[in-house]
């Protein structure tokens, strides 16, 4: 059986909402898009939470599949080599590495969901809200320390 990737169960509507559905029309074409987001948001506001219990209906866990498919084994090595600094973390052939890279990777998405789930209250259009989120974190970025920026005024 290969690995998967696990959604807390209070998370798992959040991540419904996120993606494109019959029922939402939200930023994400896929469950794992929207987890891989949250996973590197997570990582960069540091929040990596544990999941507590598992979502098994509303979003099931994820085959690694998906996420190797789409790209995301890289963030997820990232990841687990900038938690553990250490290289024996990347491993493809030591099952115990495979499972604490994951749980990296879980911990940190599951934190980022925390955060857009903060970010998110109130919000109709999920899309709208998510670019404000992140022209924001831009501006914040590229402002120097202690400096006020006029230049937003204009035009």
């Amino acid at each position: 059986m290969s690995a998967r990737i696990r959604i807390a169960k209070d998370k798992a509507e959040l991540v419904k909402a996120l993606t494109i559905g019959s029922d939402s029309k939200g930023p994400f074409q896929t469950y794992a898009d929207a987890i891989a987001f949250a996973a590197a948001l997570g990582a960069k506001r540091k929040k990596r939470v544990s999941l507590g219990e598992i979502s098994k209906k509303e979003v099931t866990p994820i085959g690694m599949e998906v996420f190797v498919s789409r790209g995301y084994d890289l963030l997820i090595k990232l990841l687990a080599i900038a938690e553990t600094k250490d290289t024996k973390i990347l491993s493809p052939s030591d099952v115990d590495a495979e499972e604490s890279r994951i749980l990296i990777f879980e911990e940190y998405a599951n934190g980022g969901l925390e955060i857009l789930q903060e970010e998110m209250r109130g919000a109709v259009d999920y899309t709208e809200r998510l670019l404000l989120m992140l022209i924001s974190e831009r501006e914040k970025q590229n402002q120097p320390e202690g400096e006020f920026d006029l230049s937003r005024f204009l035009g």
